[in-house]
């Protein structure tokens, strides 16, 4: 099987995961916060302003919580989004309002978004489609002149940046995933970005049960009653450990070559696939936005794309559409009417895309495809359309 996701671990990570074991302490301590400091060195932001914790999920909810949403605040975000993003606003008594996406891009663009905003909004939450950091820069100009709070889920961008400065550090919050598909992976894991040096605290504070300091040996040097609590309010267990961030540090140096391998999978894909009839390739970047590359989707006449992909799956070659439209999910309570979203969601087909894949993996996949797009326009009615 030609695998849609597949991480890139080896001799690195497991002499990394070798020293954790070897030092006896596997929980939260030195490797986690070393993690923290070179995250932030990457994205240019400050070492106590990140928070590993054990998921991006965990980033999205914590985030929610910092927001102290209270009955009918409502949370825009694109349609073109995953689950827990609404989940999120939902469990903190939040309203998820979903906005439109270019068809093209799968990002919104600032007018999307203001098509949704009411004097109800607190926040925003918009997330860089497959790692392409989309109208990010506009969008926070609006959100910050407006007083909205935006919620960046960089989960598949963490080398994304617009004119050198990184996706995720233009809004108020943001997090990345790290679990087992994504660019970097720490077996599971997140990082959750706040600008606010206080909320920052928060966050953290939050992320272990709400204590006001950590328990235990440390502790113990600074208080005569080491294992006494002051929690001022209520918390849960979501931080990472010194084990995943272990592996996070070495996944963080190779990142650079992770980023490379997918963009000379991208150029290949898009020679292949140049010439065929009826498919789409994806949009250049704009000048100065960097990718992450961690999607690539063609979009073809929604009338023939599940035929398509059954014909790839066929093969072993394994597609998928990420995100199913969540404006349709009946949970949400949404009656928006979206174009560009379902327009996206039946026309759109994310192809393999990963490090591991070899040049031959890649001409595989496009030469299905190109027989599988061909054999199927031909069988379609004419005039039928998307």
């Amino acid at each position: 099987m030609i695998n849609l996701f597949q991480p890139q671990v080896g001799e690195e990570e497991l002499a990394a995961v070798a020293e954790i074991f070897e030092s006896r302490w596997l929980g939260h301590g030195p490797r986690t916060k070393a993690f923290e400091a070179e995250f932030a060195g990457h994205l240019g932001v400050e070492a106590d302003r990140l928070v590993f914790l054990n998921s991006g999920t965990a980033g999205l909810f914590l985030a929610m919580e910092l927001l102290n949403l209270s009955e009918g605040d409502e949370v825009v975000l694109p349609s073109t989004s995953f689950l827990a993003a609404a989940n999120a606003i939902v469990a903190h008594g939040g309203r998820p309002v979903f906005c439109d996406v270019a068809a093209e891009t799968l990002n919104p663009s600032w007018q999307d978004i203001e098509a949704a905003v009411t004097p109800r909004t607190k926040a925003v939450v918009v997330l860089h489609y497959g790692g392409y950091p989309g109208h990010i820069v506009e969008i926070a100009e609006r959100c910050r002149a407006l007083g909205i709070q935006l919620i960046e889920d960089s989960a598949c961008s963490p080398a994304s940046r617009v004119d050198g400065k990184a996706v995720g550090t233009f809004g108020d919050l943001a997090m990345w995933s790290f679990d087992a598909a994504k660019v970097m992976i720490t077996g599971d894991g997140g990082m959750l970005y706040v600008r606010d040096a206080e909320q920052a605290a928060r966050a953290r504070r939050l992320a272990y049960h709400g204590l006001m300091q950590a328990t235990g040996l440390a502790y113990a040097k600074v208080s005569h009653r080491w294992w006494e609590l002051e929690v001022p309010e209520i918390g849960r267990r979501v931080i990472g450990n010194d084990l995943t961030a272990a592996i996070g540090q070495v996944q963080l140096r190779r990142l650079g070559e992770f980023i490379a391998r997918r963009r000379e999978i991208v150029d290949l894909y898009n020679t292949e696939l140049a010439d065929i009839e009826g498919l789409r390739l994806p949009p250049e970047l704009p000048a100065g936005h960097e990718s992450s590359y961690y999607f690539y989707w063609v979009r073809m006449s929604a009338a023939i794309r599940d035929q398509v992909a059954s014909d790839l799956l066929a093969a072993d070659i394994y597609t998928t559409f990420r995100y199913a439209p969540l404006h349709k999910v009946p949970t949400y309570g949404s009656d928006a009417v979206l174009p560009g979203s379902d327009q996206a969601a039946g026309e759109t087909l994310c192809l393999p895309i990963h490090p591991g894949l070899s040049d031959a993996d890649v001409l595989t996949v496009a030469a299905t495809l190109r027989k599988a797009v061909e054999a199927h326009s031909k069988e379609t009615v004419p005039g039928d359309h998307a």
